[in-house]
């Protein structure tokens, strides 16, 4: 475990944005012990403490954190049961995300295929409840490992536990329970599962539900991430972001027909549970006048993608969250949906 407790690193440069004020001390741990360690520590001293791995779905803001910043640097992954052709693989807390579902998809282990590109690291995912082109981590996570800040115990978490929805789960915006590892619950089949997402379909020339090799749908997925900019890559401004900045409404079937009423057409919408319908944060932003690349000061909408705001750089997190409250408010205003952020914000608000 190392200790940069000499200088204060701006967070910035932990972070995709780009985005963050200094903090108060930094710390890496490589493994679960140093990263129980550490934790405890700071429970023992009440010392603040932010947990940060791949920085890809936080907002910091600009007068950064006062307390430790605990760089999460855990790595590997390991088969550890096999049932027929079920395969259990448990995977270190901070492990980059994509180089996982990479490896897996070279081994023939179907199940995180559609969430090739996404950044960050293997133990956010169930906090998140990560997911795209139909695929979610709580569709495959057998069992979360996690330390206990309030009884000083390492647990393991069930899927029901985790109490899994709609990018969510008992760990999101609790500092209680930290991730040390996951355990996903893959299949060995050289193809995909049931391909669930129109657009994916249709870039893989296949219809709703076929099957494709693993590889060809993690490339088809990395190329519809790329067009919208949601490929990390330091060449390009727009992939300067958190990815999706609001998550898609879920409406009431009262709230949703309401909609319809103010907009005179059927939304672009996936029913739920219960009649509840998940509405386009998209279509809705852009309806209220916000338009692929906004642009308000030193911050924009993505050229690529209405759901993503960027930093290209010389801003500042009170510019991003200006710029997200101005759309916030907008779509609010045209269709009395309000539009809440999916990444975690720290020391700032909106």
């Amino acid at each position: 475990m190392s200790d940069n407790s000499l200088a204060r690193p701006a967070l910035a440069d932990l972070t995709t944005l780009g985005l963050g004020g200094p903090a108060g001390r930094l710390v890496t741990a490589g493994s679960a012990d140093e990263i129980t360690a550490c934790v405890q520590d700071a429970t023992r001293t009440g010392e603040p403490l932010l947990l940060l791995s791949g920085g890809s779905n936080v907002v910091v803001g600009d007068a950064g954190f006062p307390g430790t910043v605990l760089l999460i640097r855990s790595s590997g992954f390991d088969v550890i049961a096999e049932d027929g052709d079920d395969v259990s693989v448990r995977a270190a807390a901070g492990h980059p995300w994509d180089d996982f579902v990479l490896r897996t998809v070279a081994e023939g282990f179907s199940g995180v295929e559609c969430m090739s590109g996404i950044p960050g690291t293997c133990g956010a995912t169930p906090i998140q409840n990560v997911g795209a082109y139909g695929q979610d981590v709580s569709q495959v996570v057998e069992s979360v490992t996690v330390y206990d800040r309030t009884e000083g115990e390492v647990r393991t978490f069930t899927p029901e536990e985790c109490r899994f929805e709609y990018r969510h789960s008992v760990f999101k915006y609790t500092d209680r329970w930290v991730v040390l590892d996951v355990v996903f619950r893959l299949r060995r089949d050289g193809k995909s599962g049931p391909v669930a997402y129109a657009e994916l379909a249709r870039a893989l020339g296949v219809a709703e539900g076929g099957r494709v090799p693993l590889a060809d749908a993690r490339e088809a997925v990395l190329g519809l991430r790329r067009g919208k900019g949601m490929v990390l890559d330091p060449t390009d401004p727009d992939t300067r972001s958190v990815g999706s900045f609001f998550t898609n409404p879920v409406l009431s079937a009262a709230a949703y027909t309401e909609l319809r009423r103010r907009t005179d057409t059927d939304p672009p919408a996936w029913p739920g549970a219960d009649g509840v319908m998940k509405v386009s944060a998209a279509w809705l932003i852009e309806r209220a006048g916000f338009t692929k690349g906004y642009t308000r000061g030193p911050v924009a909408i993505s050229s690529k993608h209405t759901l993503a705001l960027t930093h290209p750089g010389g801003g500042t997190t009170h510019d991003l969250l200006a710029l997200a409250e101005e759309i916030r408010d907008g779509v609010h205003d045209h269709f009395g949906v309000t539009l809440r952020p999916e990444p975690v914000l720290v020391n700032c608000e909106l």
